[in-house]
């Protein structure tokens, strides 16, 4: 019997109860950022309007949105993507089990609860690892309980004209402030939605989620919290690769303890998170040669740090964590699927041992002075590179440790690390309104399991990671300005990364037969390069706590020095400037979003499908109350309903190979949220 999507929501919410939960990280150095609003007006926004919740990052002009479907949105900082942008979840760092990227790690933010969104650009702390590229810190608000209310909680209603999207989402808390449960479950599916031409863009897809937290706090302060959750994605269908994903399970489960010591505190977390991935050609789309692959990544977590203040003047924080990770993906073909093709993660594990400290001290009272070091031992290994797999039922036998050799003269799988990175960072208060902050950084990043082991080959190519790269090692400078005067706040920044070893993916085409004809085929590999990126952001911004505006510009240039050309997967400057109107309660907002042409890209990587043109997308948004616990939340995306697309988004296959996946064309959405 076919499940409601109500009983699937509530069935998945309830299935936590059984299970021990997990955490709920609260840092002290955690810096929430919520665009402008509190964690409650967040949420309603989110509830009401995109797919998922990394969309929000959209208004921040340094972050760009890299689509391959309706939902997997990836994001791309500074012009850092992919495993350069670190992703924490309420302090758990999660990965993601598609080799080709459709479930990146951001698609495991919670729609039911929309937690409260940070990007983070440099090091500031190193207790969730060194900063490569950025760092997206997720945090979701424990409930607060208001007066005498023990149980509190919420219900949303919306959808979309577009791609007939609907959604129903709600939580009730019951409990105190310090002792409480919670049960969230939310439900989110949609149609194939039409760009600003009219066409039809594969995204359609379904979404349901349910998790439970909890949280207990003794007399003498000793707490524990905990998370269990399970997110199901089904029919998933993306223009941008050959595949489609019919499904995609994920179950993460977190526990954290801590209690007050002298003037600080200690907290101890452990978390896991399993994902399970299957993507194919056939159960979306028509397709005379049937593939699918069936992959799997597996994390485990834990993490010990002890903050401590002294004298009121200094901040000091050590910490220790280790972390492995298991990746294992294995494409199949054949006339009943039965011929294994394709090894692509050949049982790749990671160990990860960190340790950090890391001190604040405010000299002086316009003087904060920062410093911090980790060091991380990592060791991979492939542990099926030996195993043997056939392209074609029949074919010739190869392995990935003989695809690795043939590529590269690799001949050992296993790569240990030794990562040292640090930072030092100072801030002067030349005025209470004006502060100038300046950080230097060192950070190194291991390669990834594709970087490293993805060992694919077919007819039309093979996709084939190095075992023998460098780790990446980024040295950062930043410095920016922030002020305040009267009605007016400004911040300019400036900053630029120099990346000895940094991993460069790059594609060489060659002809070969296919299927008895001759054809194009594409070969895809890794190495070390070194680079340069530098870039300058300002932002301005003027309110008269009626009417507000704000205008945030961000420029990013990328070289390969080893070519002097320039690196992929770079955004154009983008600019965007927003008006909005605010009035016991109500909320009006109009948005313009705008970018350059991007003319400066590297088509040998494979990773820019074109040049782009520019575009300018207008944007208009509103939330109002209509009584004490209701409020409606709306939205008209892309007004004029333009044709454009993220510079940074993948390739449509579906139209040659050459153009970029689409945006929405114009889309009005709305929801209903009832509080009690």
């Amino acid at each position: 019997m076919k499940k409601t999507p109500m009983v699937r929501c509530i069935g998945l919410a309830l299935a936590g109860c059984a299970v021990t939960p997990a955490v709920q990280a609260e840092d002290a150095l955690l810096i929430r950022v919520t665009e402008g609003q509190s964690a409650e007006a967040a949420r309603l926004s989110a509830a009401a309007v995109q797919s998922e919740p990394v969309e929000r990052l959209a208004v921040n002009s340094s972050v760009s949105l890299s689509r391959m479907g309706g939902r997997g949105l990836d994001p791309v900082i500074r012009g850092q993507n992919e495993e350069r942008v670190d992703v924490v979840l309420d302090g758990m760092r999660v990965e993601g089990a598609c080799p080709s990227r459709m479930d990146p790690p951001t698609s495991r933010l919670s729609t039911s609860l929309a937690p409260v969104l940070e990007v983070r650009t440099g090091n500031r702390t190193l207790r969730w690892g060194p900063i490569a590229g950025g760092q997206i810190v997720a945090t979701t608000a424990a409930p607060a309980f208001a007066n005498d209310n023990r149980t509190i909680g919420h219900l949303t209603l919306g959808g979309s004209d577009n791609a007939q999207a609907r959604l129903v989402n709600g939580s009730v808390a019951t409990g105190s402030k310090d002792t409480f449960v919670r049960l969230a479950a939310g439900y989110d599916e949609a149609d194939d939605y039409q760009d600003g031409d009219g066409n039809d863009v594969r995204s359609s897809y379904e979404n349901t989620e349910g998790r439970v937290d909890a949280a207990w706090t003794a007399d003498n302060g000793f707490f524990v919290k905990g998370l269990v959750s399970r997110q199901e994605e089904r029919d998933v269908k993306f223009p941008g690769r050959g595949m489609d994903a019919p499904k995609t399970d994920t179950d993460m489960y977190r526990l954290e303890v801590g209690a007050p010591v002298a003037d600080g505190g200690w907290n101890m977390m452990t978390w896991q998170a399993d994902v399970d991935h299957v993507m194919d050609n056939f159960s979306l789309r028509e397709s005379p040669m049937k593939m699918l692959t069936n992959s799997e990544t597996r994390t485990q977590g834990a993490r010990l740090t002890l903050d401590q203040t002294i004298n009121y003047t200094k901040d000091i924080a050590i910490g220790v964590d280790v972390e492995r990770n298991e990746w294992d993906a294995t494409m199949l073909n054949g006339m009943n699927l039965s011929n294994e093709g394709s090894l692509m993660w050949p049982g790749v594990e990671r160990d990860r041992v960190g340790v950090f400290v890391e001190a604040f001290h405010q000299i002086r009272v316009n003087t904060r002075l920062g410093a911090g070091i980790r060091y991380d031992r990592v060791e991979m290994d492939a542990t099926r590179a030996d195993q043997s797999f056939t392209p074609m039922p029949g074919g010739m036998m190869l392995s990935p440790a003989g695809l690795y050799a043939s590529a590269y003269g690799a001949t050992d799988t296993e790569a240990n690390d030794d990562n040292v990175s640090g930072f030092v960072t100072g801030e002067w208060r030349f005025s209470p309104a004006r502060v100038l902050e300046v950080t230097a950084s060192h950070s190194v990043r291991s390669p990834s399991v594709n970087e490293r082991y993805v060992a694919q080959k077919t007819m039309r190519g093979s996709w084939i990671g190095n075992p023998d790269l460098e780790t990446e090692k980024h040295h950062k400078l930043e410095a920016s300005l922030s002020g305040r005067a009267g009605n007016w706040n400004w911040r300019p920044t400036v900053w630029i990364d120099q990346v000895d070893d940094y991993v460069y993916r790059f594609d060489t085409r060659r002809t070969a037969m296919v299927n008895g004809t001759p054809a194009e085929v594409t070969d895809t590999r890794y190495t070390n390069i070194d680079a340069r990126l530098l870039g300058v952001e300002a932002a301005l911004g003027w309110s008269n706590g009626t009417w507000s505006a704000s205008g945030n510009l961000a420029s990013v240039r990328g070289e390969n020095r080893d070519t002097d050309s320039a690196l992929p997967r770079i955004p154009p400057i983008q600019f965007i400037q927003t008006l909005a109107w605010h009035h016991q309660g109500h909320t009006l907002e109009a948005e313009w979003q705008l970018a350059r042409r991007q003319d400066r890209v590297d088509l040998d990587s494979g990773l820019d499908p074109s040049t782009s043109p520019g575009y300018g997308v207008f944007n208009l948004s509103g939330t109002h109350p209509l009584m004490a616990n209701l409020s409606l939340t709306w939205a008209v995306d892309n007004v004029f309903d333009n044709t454009w697309a993220y510079h940074v988004s993948k390739d449509n296959l579906s139209d040659s190979g050459v153009f970029r996946v689409n945006e929405p064309g114009r889309t009005v959405r709305a929801a209903l949220t009832a509080r009690w």
